[in-house]
């Protein structure tokens, strides 16, 4: 397994520098996750809140082991060529060889300082997160150089087992961003609930892990308030009206066939996916 051995400023660097070596040959490559989160928060007054709830531990300096994108897989001719012949990044030839069946692929920095896992059309974890498969309908053009926000809150809640580092990024995307409710395409640093919704709306074991994800926000939240003096009354009070905006927008949007038919068995059966770290 590669360690990242970059600090976290040079490991964002890089990210861009590969996002922007891709768009020039006309492929998407978007951030996941923690980078996604940090980047669109840097620059705002609430990079001291980033650096209090210090989402590694105290002890623990970077924040960024690895660089997370996502992709569509018609065009991994695109994502090969700018990886292996045009940056000289190797490819796992482990992952490429089960391609087809992990949607993922795994790419070592040619000074083997870092690795980069890009995802292909949609995440598969504990519940799938779906960005499309055609560039000109999916997702992935709606917001740069991150998936839409409203994804990143998707891809954080579909965890069944949440640990609190991906709890701390749900409260700081929520604290640093408006929501909004649209059918329309999402908007740049908004959050879109609306979409988040109707997701949910057609999954009920996604709909379950995530309001349950969501109520834990509310209690770490105040927890980070009350017991740890690690947010402020404003900031505490703001994410919970989101979160309890977020949860009456769910409980609103009518469930699909497919939501019924799952939440008939309810828990007797598993809801979630196991998820199977992949070992680099």
């Amino acid at each position: 397994m590669v360690r990242a051995k970059l600090d976290d400023e040079e490991m964002f660097k890089h990210a861009l520098e590969l996002i922007d070596t891709a768009e020039k040959q006309g492929v998407y490559l978007r951030l996941l996750g923690a980078m996604a989160i940090r980047m669109h928060i840097q620059d705002t007054e609430f990079m001291d809140l980033y650096d209090k709830l210090s989402r590694l531990g105290l002890d623990v300096d970077r924040k960024f082991t690895d660089i997370d994108f996502i992709a569509y897989k018609k065009q991994l001719k695109g994502i090969r060529n700018v990886f292996e012949k045009e940056l000289g990044f190797k490819v796992d030839r482990m992952m490429l060889q089960y391609l087809r069946d992990r949607g993922r692929l795994i790419y070592y920095a040619p000074d083997n300082a870092y690795h980069v896992d890009v995802f292909f059309d949609k995440l598969e974890f504990s519940h799938n997160v779906h960005f499309g498969k055609d560039p000109k309908e999916g997702r992935l053009h709606l917001d740069s150089p991150t998936i839409p926000l409203a994804d990143i809150v998707l891809q954080k809640t579909q965890i069944h087992k949440i640990n609190e580092k991906d709890i701390k990024d749900i409260i700081i995307l929520l604290r640093t961003h408006d929501l909004i409710e649209t059918e329309k395409k999402d908007e740049p640093n908004l959050v879109n609930i609306k979409y988040i919704a109707q997701v949910l709306a057609d999954d009920w074991g996604f709909w379950k892990d995530a309001t349950e994800n969501f109520q834990k926000v509310k209690s770490f939240t105040e927890k980070y308030w009350n017991e740890e003096n690690l947010i402020t009354e404003e900031d505490a009070v703001d994410v919970i009206q989101k979160v309890d905006r977020l949860l009456e927008t769910i409980e609103n949007e009518p469930k699909t066939k497919n939501w019924n038919k799952r939440a008939k068995k309810g828990e007797s059966k598993q809801w979630w996916r196991d998820v199977e770290e992949v070992e680099r």
